[in-house]
């Protein structure tokens, strides 16, 4: 009955028009500030060591011990798996427009506020610097559930997949546009400020306006959150929450008749009757229906995205520590701080240039073609053999003369994660779960995920150091390697590709009939039928 709603069958239906792109471009851009926000940190976090760790006499620059790097790396993860909870359970409470303009300015003040990160020590620095990501992560956080919910229940369902994740592959940019801000801005204080390498003249080697290097970096993320404040704010409420969560019909039909531009007709008395059939579909979270009907689709959205970050934030944190191992980037030593800074910017723009961009709008072009599940196995497959095929031969890749061939496999890995589970992990929640568990349910799944980039975070960073403890970085003990840290990212994504198979196709389909969200309320109507001998609608 829920999907015979004439307003929700408008929605299904619709043409491709410009009110879909305007939803795409102001849910994006906050995707586009949530990557900027998370992965820039991994481009100033070598400077950070060498201003606020310097150690006289060194033979290598500072580097950020090994919990304060875990910490830096890794806080703003603990803080969006807590906002994707519960921002995620708000926006079923409450409605996705009431809090999508929370999770915003959450961001922007955090922003700006982890670029000024104050303090007369680098352990109050550090502190302050982390307080204030952890409060960034917690509005990123709540940004994903919000955001993949609003644009699935905007969509039609035709294209329903790839305009959520034409919303993701905004990350894409965000990543992209981190690597440039960090080149141009390295880049202009480099010029304007020019200093000897570490090894001509430790101390001067970091000039101390490189201070000011990294706070720029950090604080631009505010600007592009800050321009879609007012936009986020005049959407409407999605049509499909007003209808089926608050029950209110008519203001869904007048809400959609504006953005549509056709007439809708408000249907009190299947709202009457949807209202009076209800109990059959109210079943919580936590109910023995709710396991019946979706333990094993919640189960597989979260599974999947657990594993697929564990490699995928692996890999985009700590690409400066593999570039470094197979020497794409010079020994620190001989560089500046700002000169380092660069070279890590320009390495990662080009990894996001040439795999991670085009891998998302592969993903954009294809999900409603071939579907979700093709898409999602297939990148779990391909990710699992490159990462198998750059750590059997490692020894044969870190050769000078095969270096540019072990950046092209390692790119392949991010395209296939990103023309893969990393945007399928996103799309398929917004889908297959009921509209007023919609959010709460997203937020799990990527708070699964967020749980993994967690492990992958602190993981990564310990795992990757030489197993020779005359190697490792100040302050590490030794680690597996490089070459079976990648071992075990492959073994990883092989699990996903496994964990795949619980997760169900929704190409083509409503979003109430993959939540089967009229599932027994017919039945509860003919019910009321038999029984009161009156006419009720369907």
């Amino acid at each position: 009955m829920a999907n015979d709603l004439q307003v929700l069958n408008a929605l299904d239906v619709a043409k491709t028009q410009l009110y879909h792109f305007t939803a795409i471009v102001i849910a994006g851009m906050g995707f586009f500030t949530d990557a900027y926000d998370l992965f820039c940190i991994s481009m100033v976090t070598k400077l950070l060591g060498r201003i606020y760790y310097h150690h006289d006499n060194a033979l290598k620059p500072g580097s950020l011990p090994p919990n304060v790097s875990a910490a830096v790396n890794g806080v703003a993860f603990c803080g969006t798996l807590a906002g994707q909870l519960f921002f995620g359970w708000l926006g079923d409470k409450m409605g996705r427009k009431r809090v999508y303009g929370m999770t915003l300015m959450i961001m922007v003040i955090c922003s700006i506020a982890s670029g000024l990160s104050f303090g007369h020590t680098p352990k109050s620095v550090m502190t302050t610097l982390c307080f204030f990501r952890f409060w960034l992560g917690f509005g990123i956080g709540g940004d994903y559930p919000l955001s993949a919910t609003i644009m699935s229940e905007y969509a039609n369902k035709k294209t329903r997949g790839a305009f959520i994740a034409a919303v993701f592959a905004m990350q894409g940019f965000g990543i992209l546009a981190g690597g440039m801000v960090a080149i141009i801005v390295s880049s202009a204080f480099k010029g304007a400020f020019p200093a000897p390498a570490y090894e001509v003249d430790a101390l001067a080697s970091t000039v101390s306006q490189a201070d000011f290097v990294w706070r720029i970096i950090l604080m631009f993320g505010a600007i592009p959150a800050g321009l879609t404040y007012y936009w986020r704010m005049k959407m409407p409420e999605t049509a499909r929450y007003t209808a089926l969560v608050a029950k209110n019909v008519k203001q869904a039909a007048n809400d959609m008749s504006k953005v549509l531009q056709v007439e809708i007709e408000a249907e009190p008395e299947k709202v009457a009757a949807i209202s009076e059939a209800k109990g059959a579909n109210e079943f919580g979270l936590f109910s023995k229906e709710f396991l019946r009907r979706h333990g094993l689709h919640l189960l597989g959205t979260a599974s999947t995205w657990f594993l697929l970050d564990i490699a995928f934030y692996s890999q985009n944190l700590f690409q400066k520590d593999i570039f470094s191992a197979i020497g794409w980037i010079p020994p620190a030593k001989t560089m500046n701080a700002l000169e380092e800074v660069y070279k890590i910017a320009r390495a990662q723009t080009l990894i996001a240039l040439c795999s991670t961009v085009p891998g998302y709008w592969f993903t954009v072009a294809f999900i409603d073609r071939i579907g979700r599940f093709a898409i999602q196995l297939m990148g779990f497959f391909f990710m699992t053999v490159f990462m198998f095929a750059l750590a059997l031969p490692y020894h044969h890749w870190t050769l000078k003369d095969n270096r540019i061939g072990f950046v092209v496999m390692y790119s392949l890995t991010f395209f296939f994660a990103n023309f893969g589970p990393n945007a399928t992990t996103f799309v398929v929640p917004a889908e297959i779960f009921p509209a007023r568990l919609r959010s709460t349910c997203h937020g799990i799944s990527a708070a699964a995920g967020k749980a993994g980039a967690m492990v992958g975070a602190f993981g990564f960073l310990y795992a990757a150091q030489p197993t020779d403890p005359t190697k490792t970085d100040a302050g590490y003990p030794p680690g597996i390697g490089v070459r079976n840290s990648l071992i075990v990212l492959g073994c990883v994504n092989f699990l996903g590709m496994l964990f795949t198979f619980l997760v169900p196709e929704s190409n083509g389909k409503s979003l109430e009939e993959m939540s089967r969200e009229n599932e027994g309320e017919e039945e509860t109507v003919a019910e009321m039928r038999a029984t009161s001998g009156r006419t009720v609608p369907v």
